[in-house]
């Protein structure tokens, strides 16, 4: 069922989604010299490279142009025989699948026991508020079943499995090396910080919101300030800004607030993702539009949301502030006018 979940995802969900800011994915390219991505749509998968040894993290779509955009970062398919698994939704293990690309037939997968059984058939996939059952999923790939805070190695490639309930009942999200976290859709990054994921996919919104507040105290109790990387909003190395909003859920619905400038109008239009920018650009991380770790661009974006409230507070122009700007005004105006005459008496206007 994955070539048909994927094309009606990108049909359905690129009309219902456009325009809401909600899917902000990186293009194809590197973020840093271990770190590559492949953008499929709205979605975003990862290789992860140390001393000649990459594991993939997400498999995607059922996505047609996979192989090429691997060509573009220089990443064999054949040298790929370790695959991380987030979860199990059809943007995250398409080429993993039966009737997939069978790029990844030789790969070992890697999957929560919990979320195992979405593939076994002992749980349904449920979305759009539990309105909705999702296919079931079959992969044939040798699996390796990972329960909360194992940890295991990949050639010299250090991975710790941390569950996350929520937004589904097995999910998983991987540290690696200490250093980068690989969220899938346990985080979403907005303009002012992270937030737990789109709340009409969630199969629990209370219980990803308590996952994701548990995954702060763990890193913060550890002092571990990894890269963030997500599988739909870009990445980021502040923790602060990344774990702003962690009582709060993104609202898919609806268009996004704060406004994202940088927010494609269609995440599903990849356009812009060229083999060039793969090879010559970096993806560069997620910046807050309000500043969520700068505390003064925090307090100047308050004091600019609450001037409107404050004038109409104060009387606008027909009250005391009013009063006072019609002095400010003519006091500038009689300033100008002595500059202009080169005249400078001492006398100013006084206050009415």
């Amino acid at each position: 069922m994955s070539r048909k979940a994927s094309q009606f995802q990108k049909k359905v969900m690129s009309l219902g989604y456009r325009g809401k800011e909600v899917f902000k994915p990186l293009n194809t390219g590197w973020i840093d010299e271990h770190v590559a991505c492949v953008r499929e749509w709205i979605a975003n998968i990862f290789f992860y490279t140390r001393n000649g040894t990459t594991i993939m993290i997400d498999a995607g779509y059922n996505y047609e142009r996979l192989a090429e955009k691997m060509a573009w970062l220089d990443v064999d398919p054949a040298t790929i025989t370790h695959v991380l698994i987030t979860h199990q939704d059809t943007d995250h293990v398409g080429a993993l699948e039966r009737d997939g690309s069978h790029l990844l037939d030789a790969a070992t997968l890697y999957i929560g026991r919990i979320e195992d059984r979405y593939l076994t058939g002992e749980a349904k996939r449920k979305v759009i508020f539990g309105l909705y059952t999702l296919p079931q999923v079959t992969i044939d790939n040798e699996k390796v079943l990972l329960d909360d805070g194992d940890v295991f190695w990949i050639g010299d490639i250090k991975v710790e499995a941390i569950l996350v309930p929520g937004h589904t009942w097995g999910h998983m999200v991987y540290l690696v090396d200490d250093a980068y976290l690989f969220t899938g859709d346990t985080i979403w990054l907005g303009p002012d910080g992270g937030y737990s994921f789109i709340n009409g996919l969630a199969e629990d919104n209370g219980l990803a919101v308590e996952s994701l507040g548990r995954l702060e105290r763990l890193l913060r109790e550890r002092n571990n300030a990894p890269k963030v990387i997500t599988g739909h909003t870009g990445w980021s190395d502040d923790l602060d800004f990344v774990f702003s909003h962690t009582d709060e859920v993104c609202v898919g619905f609806k268009r996004q607030k704060p406004h994202d400038p940088s927010a494609p109008y269609d995440g599903y239009d990849e356009s812009d993702d060229t083999e060039l920018r793969a090879r010559t650009e970096r993806l560069a991380a997620v910046v807050p539009v309000f500043g969520a770790s700068n505390e003064a661009e925090k307090a100047r974006s308050f004091w600019n949301r609450m001037a409107p409230l404050y004038d109409v507070a104060m009387g606008g122009e027909d009250g005391g502030l009013g009063e006072a700007i019609k002095y400010v005004r003519s006091y500038v105006d009689t300033l100008q006018h002595e500059a202009s005459s080169h005249r400078w008496d001492l006398e100013r206007p006084s206050f009415p």
